[in-house]
């Protein structure tokens, strides 16, 4: 300061003192290139200063220079040599200027002190008043006084559980408070012991982030532009980001604050620690409740899935223990019976016939999924997933009291407006609850943008039929080939026992599919992010839940279409001998498996599910390490400087704002699979509860050491994925009962061992019973196979008369005897599982008791404090000190009339 006194320029000596503090880094080379040679040599030499005190500072150092204030946010850009260079540079500047005219400091790192020698770092401060009034102004609260409600954790579940429990000061790091909305007016109520600490971080980016979405830049025809996001998509600035707390490998050293990131990867990121709880108050207070509470819930889910596994793998073990005493098996393999029927061919002239007993190892595996606690597993999952929602309403509560969320939604609505909805709006409106103008959007105006992305979802979701239908006609063309492959003489004897030409089929068709999801998966995200930008949403929650409705609705299309094919179409429309059915004219439609189709869903089912897992699992972990190397790689070309910690987090990749959303769509996609065709596979938990262990490691891994620090964000609870949840719940019931009816063959054999069995009550010859006769005369001659035949008529799979009938090839009294059979059995399973659940679902209270009774605890202990806080502030404001207990006749008509008035 002194040398800039002597050097006579007073211009550029108030220009500093204007802005702020005279760190060389806020000093930007615009200014210097306007001011004279001496000014430029003075301020060189104060930079060469900063430079030598920034070597002195530790690599890990979250602190500006003085090594005193704690840097919350940093914005890096670099020289632009484009045309717009020169605009650029004018909007950072002017978008500085604003920032600090908003009361935040500035410290700018030039680019001669980076590793890649290219990128400047502007690093932000928010000091004590400008957190104290955002904090005012979002509805921050923070605590007034210590909680007296114990936390109810020594019960005898603790002790059986322990070996799963987190230590305490990493599962409660902070002791629990009764909490006010904080006012910088009010300020000796709350518990300041450190101004410096009593925000914690992740409050402090939280109301930086909020400054800077807000922050004007400039006039850009006519209209006012601002926010960091405008500028980051315009590449003014090449990031936008909090700092780590330090290295997550290592404990941080004085004068840093205690590293959370060490503690977190330490305790939460490390697979090791895979059957531990995890440490959501830490995870809460270090992220934000928005990254909390997906997480809380993932971890109730997978809690959950536990259950569903032990009971799924109960009834995989009953299936297997029962594969060799079924009684469709047995006789499907017996030589004297299966070797015997003749089957009609699988498709036209290529395909020969065939004799049952070759599909004796199919039969086998059927019975492992289609058994008789396929129905007992159909009716509990129904159960379960309701059981799975009402105790997570319970839990978000839960946690809604204890991160003082309760009151939440209202500030969403009334504070969180999106920047763009603001750029955009050219008129006003009044706020009906608020009272005040607000920017306002007419529905006309919208109209075109709703009607272009309705198109777009729907032409893509036809998209992915259409991808369906040439899945199935790849099916349908190349099974003659398996079918003429494997029932050829020359095939090894192990292929046709293992691989039928419809199992074959299904292996190869799961593979397509699953590839073409992943295609179209990849185009349609950038699709649906780029229209519903478009909409221009007024809140955040706005813009998440619409992108959220389409990218579920299409991957609900896309995941879920080839399994309600094989489900419930597949194998339905076939026809008979001599009068099949042919998709496009051309090509002969599907049949099932003589055991049934269910064996095929579970194949569909196991490739798209675990394949899904494992490539998402992969990407996730893969991907961010791979970018990260060779991002480090590149830059790091100076290794002589300093490598500072805002540089080691700008070399990590960005989560960004829709890293959260695709995590949730994973796992409800996940859940899908896990109720929705649960009756094929009650394996799907098991393999849902392992992928789910892994995920939430790999995810805290990711979060910890992989991406920048997302910015912190408030959410009272998952959002409008519970709303999806609920209705995948309801369909669920739907899908398993059709499953349970029409895929498996459960209901058919019911039927013959109760009607069928000619007072038996036995399963002996079920499979010759549940197969027509057809009369191969009756082929027609551009079907029938070429080639000698000794035997007469061939069986196929259906209830129908056989050819001497005077109605013959006709359904026969049995087929709808099974029909109805089948539709009351969906009636009475539907009735009843909803009837159960609708009875949990009233018995089961959203909000705990106990909650319900800490939250009037905490409420009315927040009134008496602020009661007795305003009391005695009035008192002393009126001359009367409590502490003295004799008071004159004023002094006690004065104290009278405070009472009253508060």
């Amino acid at each position: 300061m002194n040398e800039l006194a002597k050097m006579g320029d007073p211009n550029l000596l108030e220009m500093v003192l204007e802005e702020g503090r005279i760190a060389s880094g806020e000093i930007d080379t615009s200014i210097q290139m306007s001011e004279s040679m001496s000014s430029r040599d003075t301020i060189l030499l104060i930079r060469e200063k900063s430079m030598f005190q920034k070597h002195e500072q530790s690599k890990d150092s979250i602190f500006f220079r003085d090594g005193i204030r704690q840097i919350d946010f940093v914005l890096s850009y670099v020289d632009d040599v484009r045309k717009d260079s020169e605009l650029k540079a004018e909007r950072r500047k002017e978008f500085e200027r604003n920032l600090r005219k908003s009361g935040l400091e500035l410290e700018i790192e030039d680019k001669r002190d980076s590793e890649d020698g290219r990128t400047y770092f502007v690093k932000i401060h928010a000091p004590w008043e400008v957190l104290v009034t955002y904090a005012e102004v979002l509805g921050i609260k923070m605590p007034v006084k210590e909680s007296d409600i114990p936390r109810n954790e020594h019960n005898a579940l603790s002790y059986m559980l322990g070996a799963v429990k987190l230590p305490t000061r990493v599962k409660y790091p902070r002791p629990e408070y009764f909490t006010a909305q904080f006012s910088r007016h009010r300020q000796e109520l709350f518990l300041i012991e450190d101004t410096s600490t009593f925000f914690p971080s992740s409050t402090r980016n939280r109301i930086v982030y909020y400054i800077l979405s807000r922050c004007p830049f400039g006039m850009e025809d006519g209209k006012k532009r601002f926010g960091i996001e405008r500028l980051l998509s315009s590449n003014t600035y090449l990031a936008a980001y909090p700092l780590h707390d330090g290295q997550y490998w290592k404990a941080s050293e004085p004068p840093n604050p205690v590293n959370e990131r060490y503690i977190l990867h330490r305790n939460w990121a490390q697979f090791s620690v895979f059957y531990k709880e995890q440490p959501l108050e830490l995870i809460r207070h270090y992220f934000g409740e928005k990254i909390g509470i997906y997480f809380a819930f993932l971890g109730f889910y997978t809690e959950m899935l536990f259950i569903a596994a032990v009971v799924g793998l109960s009834c995989f073990i009953y299936g297997l223990l029962s594969m060799h005493g079924s009684q469709s098996s047995i006789e499907i393999c017996d030589p004297e019976i299966g070797g015997k029927l003749i089957m009609c061919p699988l498709c036209d002239v290529v395909c020969d016939f065939w004799r049952l007993n070759s599909t004796c190892l199919a039969s086998k595996f059927s019975h492992l999924f289609d058994n008789e606690s396929t129905v007992f597993f159909a009716i509990f999952m129904g159960v379960w997933v309701t059981l799975v929602l009402e105790f997570w309403k319970q839990r978000q509560a839960t946690l809604e009291y204890q991160w003082d969320l309760v009151d939440f939604e209202e500030e969403q609505q009334q504070l969180q407006l999106r920047p763009e909805f603001e750029a955009m709006c050219k008129q006003r409106k009044m706020n009906t609850v608020t009272r005040e103008m607000e920017p306002h959007m007419p529905l006309w105006s919208r109209i075109p943008w709703y009607v272009l992305s309705g198109a777009t979802v729907t032409l893509w979701m036809t998209l992915v039929v259409a991808c369906m239908v040439a899945v199935i006609v790849y099916r349908l063309s190349v099974f003659g080939i398996f079918a003429s492959f494997i029932q050829s003489e020359a095939t090894l004897e192990p292929v046709r026992r293992f691989l039928t030409p419809q199992l074959t089929t299904a292996l190869t068709g799961s593979c397509l599919n699953f590839v073409v999801i992943l295609i179209l998966n990849f185009f349609y995200e950038k699709i649906s992010a780029w229209i519903t930008k478009m909409e221009i949403p007024r809140t955040y929650q706005e813009y998440e839940s619409s992108l959220t409705l389409k990218m579920f609705l299409f991957q609900f299309v896309n995941y879920y279409s080839s399994c309600f094919y094989v489900a419930f179409f597949k194998g339905k429309f076939v026809g008979y001998p001599g009068e099949y059915i042919y998709l496009f004219n051309t090509w002969r439609s599907e049949e099932c498996d003589p055991a049934g189709c269910l064996i095929e869903l579970t194949t569909q089912l196991t490739i798209i599910m675990t394949g899904r897992q494992i490539f998402g699992n992969i990407k996730e972990a893969i991907f961010p390490l791979v970018l990260n190397w060779w991002r480090r790689r590149r830059t790091r070309t100076n290794s002589e400087k300093l490598y500072s910690r805002w540089e080691q987090d700008h070399d990590l990749e960005s989560f960004g704002h829709l890293g959260l959303f695709y995590e949730y769509l994973e796992t409800v996609i996940q859940f899908g699979f896990v109720t929705l065709f649960v009756a094929s596979f009650p394996l799907a938990p098991l393999l849902a509860l392992m992928n789910n262990i892994i995920a939430i490691r790999v995810d805290a891994w990711k979060l910890t050491t992989q991406y920048r620090r997302p910015v912190a964000a408030k959410a009272h609870s998952i959002g409008v994925w519970e709303d999806i949840l609920q209705a995948i719940a309801v369909l669920s019931v739907a899908t398993n009962a059709f499953i349970v009816a029409f895929t498996s063959d459960i209901i058919p054999r019911l039927v013959y061992y109760y009607a069928y069995a000619n007072g038996t009550y036995a399963l002996e010859g079920y499979v010759n019973n549940s197969l027509s006769v057809f009369l191969i005369a009756d082929f027609p001659n551009d079907t029938i196979p070429v080639g000698k035949r000794d035997f007469d008529t061939c069986r196929y799979r259906d209830y129908r008369n056989p050819p001497d009938h005077p109605n013959k090839y006709l359904h026969n009294i049995q087929f709808w005897h099974v029909l109805a059979a089948k539709m009351t059995f969906i009636i009475v399973m539907e009735h009843i599982v909803f009837l159960v659940k609708f009875l949990l679902a009233w018995m089961i209270p959203d909000v705990p008791k106990d909650v319900v009774d800490r939250i009037k605890r905490e409420k009315l202990m927040t009134v008496k404090i602020l009661h007795e806080f305003e009391l005695n502030k009035l008192r002393e404001d009126l001359g009367v000190h409590p502490e003295f207990p004799k008071q004159s006749e004023t002094e006690s008509n004065k104290t009278e009339q405070a009472k009253r008035i508060v």
